[in-house]
């Protein structure tokens, strides 16, 4: 086996498999595992956009996450902290999924049936007319809480089942040696899941297209959401499969038993205040906590102006997440080919490097994305007829190419370089520090570019006129992570360097 590990692969297969035949049985299943749970978190992305945005427009995304993501992420963030002082990691693993896929059916078969029924419209009249038009977003967000409960139960599937549950899972399972080799796979099948369930999306979609433009959206939805509860179900037949099979023994052993139930019994696990509060403490996870915020808000800043500009083109939510499954097939195919690079960029220029690529893009992108807006609002005319299309459809698609090209990088290269920054901590800190980080930090984020669209449509009253705004504050959040990043890199590898010294 040592023979075997030592041994070069192949220019092809160090690009696409640089997997050693004795890894096989272990990365297999878990691959399983992250195709299963990306395909609904693929699927339940685009649908929320198209539900959300053309019902109520953009300006309601920065309310609902701000008033509503913030609160859920913190309690369920809270609940799993909990959960893990009482049960297993693996244990929790079943309970947390099996909850999310009873929300989509609760959805899906009772609220989105009955939400006109439910809707509070005498109440969101009075509101509309004594709250300034600035808080237009917030009315909206009331009147259509079903929609919103569905927007909040979507984003919470990414930042806690594949965020927190997955990642958590490989980060315990993989070691250090087979991080930079295992965590350059999972982004190309991850791709592989995003483009599948785009296009499953866009099939389903197409199948209802023969009836009326409001009946499409009724048709769909039901379809879709039980493709995410029999996906959901093979995600957890899989993950039972490979803890029983694969993951045994005493290496193993802290995925089978709670916190509490470690070998240190007289220290008292710690809550989820703790746990953060640990992280505040500690400069190692404050710098991943940097970045991981920093990305949020920053394409969070982005995506609610380009969002606003598409829902004004796409204005059915059957047509709007058409366009969008389209764009993530985009999308994963550029995160695929880059993905296919990585392991050979990071042996090459190191984690730091690596690190540094998503920051640059964003930046990079956004500045572009900027200037073609503001240009494009003097120069609409020339534009039209330069090109032959509308100053709104050129906006939409320059902003998607910004969204694609961004979200590309984030998929393969922010992801595994951010998740390899874990695996060096211990056990305790890994699995309370990352449920604070991603869990939560991800929705400060967020929350974070909400507070500030809130702020600016107080002011300007629309997206549009908020922009200029909104590009220098997202300039200044880059070159936080661009600090970061250097910071966590000089820390990851001195800790590397003595974990490896240990074990020698």
């Amino acid at each position: 086996m040592s023979n075997e590990t030592q041994a070069p692969f192949g220019t092809i297969r160090s690009f696409l498999w640089p997997i050693y035949r004795h890894e096989v049985k272990k990365i297999v299943p878990m691959i399983f595992i992250l195709f299963f749970i990306c395909f609904n978190y693929s699927i339940v992305r685009n649908m929320k956009d198209s539900m959300v945005v053309t019902a109520s427009g953009a300006e309601v995304i920065p309310f609902i996450k701000l008033w509503v993501m913030l609160p859920s992420a913190v309690l369920l963030t809270t609940l799993y902290s909990l959960l893990c002082n009482r049960f297993s990691q693996e244990n929790v693993f079943y309970m947390i999924v099996t909850a999310f896929l009873g929300g989509f059916a609760l959805f899906a078969w009772v609220l989105y049936p009955m939400r006109d029924a439910l809707m509070p419209q005498e109440s969101a009249e009075w509101l509309a007319a004594h709250l300034p038009n600035g808080l237009g977003g917030l009315v909206s967000m009331y009147k259509n809480w079903t929609l919103t409960a569905f927007y909040v139960i979507s984003e919470l599937w990414g930042s806690m089942v594949l965020s927190v549950l997955f990642w958590g899972f490989a980060n315990e399972v993989t070691k250090l040696s087979e991080a930079s080799r295992f965590y350059s796979v999972f982004p190309m099948w991850l791709n592989v899941s995003t483009i599948f369930a785009s296009q499953v999306s866009n099939w389903v979609t197409r199948g209802n297209m023969q009836l009326s433009k409001g009946a499409v959206w009724d048709a769909t939805l039901p379809i879709l959401v039980t493709f995410l509860i029999v996906s959901g179900i093979l995600s957890m037949l899989a993950f039972w499969w490979t803890n029983r099979t694969i993951l045994k023994g005493k290496e193993y052993e802290a995925l089978h038993t709670a916190v509490k139930e470690s070998k240190k019994p007289n220290k008292k696990s710690m809550s989820f205040w703790e746990s953060f509060s640990y992280v505040m403490n500690s400069k190692y996870l404050l710098c991943i906590a940097t970045i991981v915020i920093a990305y949020n808000l920053s394409i969070n800043l982005v995506e609610i102006v380009w969002k606003d500009q598409l829902r004004n083109l796409y204005p059915q939510a059957a047509d709007y997440n058409m366009f969008m499954n389209n764009l993530m097939t985009i999308t994963a195919i550029l995160s695929s080919v880059m993905a296919i690079l990585i392991a050979k960029i990071m042996g090459r220029w190191g984690w730091t490097k690596t690190a540094l690529i998503t920051p640059v893009v964003i930046f990079v992108t956004s500045a572009g994305f900027f200037f073609f807006t503001f240009f494009n609002q003097n120069l609409g005319d020339a534009f039209l007829a330069t090109l032959g299309a509308s100053p709104l459809a050129i906006a939409v698609m320059f902003g998607a190419a910004q969204n694609a090209l961004t979200k590309a990088s984030k998929y393969s290269v922010f992801d595994a370089t951010k998740e390899m920054a874990y695996i060096p901590l211990p056990h305790e800190s890994k699995l309370k520090g990352k449920a604070a980080i991603d869990g939560v930090g991800s929705r400060l984020g967020k929350s974070g570019g909400s507070l500030i669209h809130q702020s600016l449509l107080m002011i300007f009253v629309t997206v549009s006129q908020a922009a200029p705004v909104v590009s220098v504050i997202l300039f200044a959040s880059v070159i936080f992570w661009f600090y970061a990043v250097k910071e966590l890199g000089y820390h990851f590898k001195e800790i590397s360097d003595a974990k490896e010294a240990t074990s020698q």
